[in-house]
């Protein structure tokens, strides 16, 4: 969220910021009732200076005065209640400003790719899409996910789900061992303000899944509960940064066009997915989004995939964020590159939403943290990688050597 004395002196950026992102907010709106709303506010206080003056006084006169004066300013102080949700309305949906090292993009073909890593493989077969491996050998069951639940759901089974526990498990470890993350298992469903916090809501409500009568809505990423872990909390000198890792289910009511990546386990109302998390002093940020990122490629590393990061165009960059890396996976079945991953440093953005704030020291006055968030990686997308690129010409799946203490198999037949 940006700050409103920021927007009022700072106008033109910030038009300019939401014209690069090719997004929309009501920045003409904002401007109009912020100045409504000081004429008010000017206006009570005038009014309550004239009361306090007139309670000095006596006579008939004096008290029918002072009955207008309070009257008058009930309904201006009603007026500013109604204007302060409104006016927090709209500055709930303006996006936040993107530095200035994120290229100018119309479109996500206007993303940069930063380095390409890893030699693709070399078949002496045409290697087949994830979708047909899975159900030659019996780990995906497409048919079966349908009849329970609908298009974009689906079952894996036997060797299929152990390969997806064991990536979970796999990336947990890694995280927490050797990037000195700290785990937490956090709930699958928040509170609307949650959502609020992280910037889900109120721009993005079509997307989530909601129980309506308890008003707990289902989280489309552990980013939402794991931004709103220190809500409402001034965090003490010395402890940030903060690092968090967590494994969530994942729903999302994804808009997703006919004919669009219609076949397979690449896009689903239901995924799975291990987050990074961070609360970082505003000086560090940038360079721990660049270690965050790190850590995500560091999977596809010890996996041994070939991998690709990206720079996002202010086009492409989400709506909480000021700068963003995407990794991507080669599928050589698919043949295509899948994204299994999205660093963003968000600024002071949510944290402002969520009030999350931190004292340098101890004498001095609490300040916002910045906070950042990164997939570690997204699934079934790593799953995919994996089955496609570790296809045999028998159509087994050779298991990678990091995942084979978790599987306990070598190859999946």
């Amino acid at each position: 969220m940006l700050d409103l004395k920021f927007i009022r002196d700072n106008t033109e950026l910030v038009r300019q910021a939401i014209s690069v992102r090719h997004d929309n907010a009501p920045i003409d709106e904002i401007i109009e009732i912020d100045i409504t709303k000081r004429q008010k506010m000017a206006r009570v206080e005038e009014l309550r200076c004239e009361r306090k003056e007139l309670a000095r006084k006596q006579g008939a006169e004096s008290a029918d005065r002072g009955r207008e004066l309070r009257d008058q300013i009930k309904s201006i102080e009603d007026e500013l209640r109604d204007i302060d949700s409104r006016l927090e309305d709209m500055l709930l949906r303006v996006p936040n400003i993107p530095q200035d090292s994120v290229p100018i993009g119309e479109s996500e073909d206007d993303n940069i790719v930063v380095s390409t890593c890893g030699e693709m493989r070399k078949f002496d077969f045409i290697p087949a899409p994830h979708w047909e491996l899975g159900e030659r050998l019996g780990i995906i069951d497409f048919e079966r996910g349908v009849r329970l639940s609908g298009t974009r759901f689906y079952v894996l089974k036997g060797l299929g789900s152990r390969l997806q526990r064991s990536l979970i498990n796999f990336m947990l470890n890694l995280h927490t061992e050797e990037h000195g993350y700290q785990e937490a298992y956090l709930p699958y469903m928040v509170k609307k303000e949650c959502l609020i916090g992280s910037s889900n809501l109120p721009k993005f409500a079509d997307n989530l899944y909601r129980d309506i009568e308890e008003d707990l809505w289902l989280v489309p990423t552990a980013e939402v509960p794991l931004t709103n872990m220190h809500r409402d909390e001034v965090i003490q000198p010395g402890v940030l940064p903060i690092h968090y890792v967590a494994y969530t289910a994942c729903f999302r009511r994804e808009k997703m066009s006919a004919g669009k990546d219609t076949r397979g386990i690449k896009r689903g109302h239901q995924f799975d997915k291990v987050e990074m998390y961070k609360f970082t002093e505003p000086q560090n940020s940038n360079e721990e989004l660049e270690k965050m990122v790190d850590n995500a490629v560091d999977i596809c590393r010890k996996l041994d995939i070939p991998y690709r990061i990206k720079r996002l165009c202010t086009a492409d960059i989400s709506f909480a964020s000021i700068k963003t890396y995407d990794i991507e996976m080669w599928a050589p079945g698919c043949e295509e590159w899948l994204e299994v991953s999205s660093c963003s440093n968000c600024g002071d953005f949510q944290a402002r939403r969520a009030n999350i704030r931190y004292r340098p020291s101890a004498d001095s006055k609490p300040q916002y943290v910045h906070t950042l968030n990164g997939s570690g990686l997204a699934l079934p997308r790593v799953v995919i990688a994996v089955m496609e690129n570790y296809q045999q010409s028998d159509g087994s799946i050779a298991v990678p050597d990091v995942l084979q203490p978790y599987m306990g198999v070598k190859v999946i037949k």
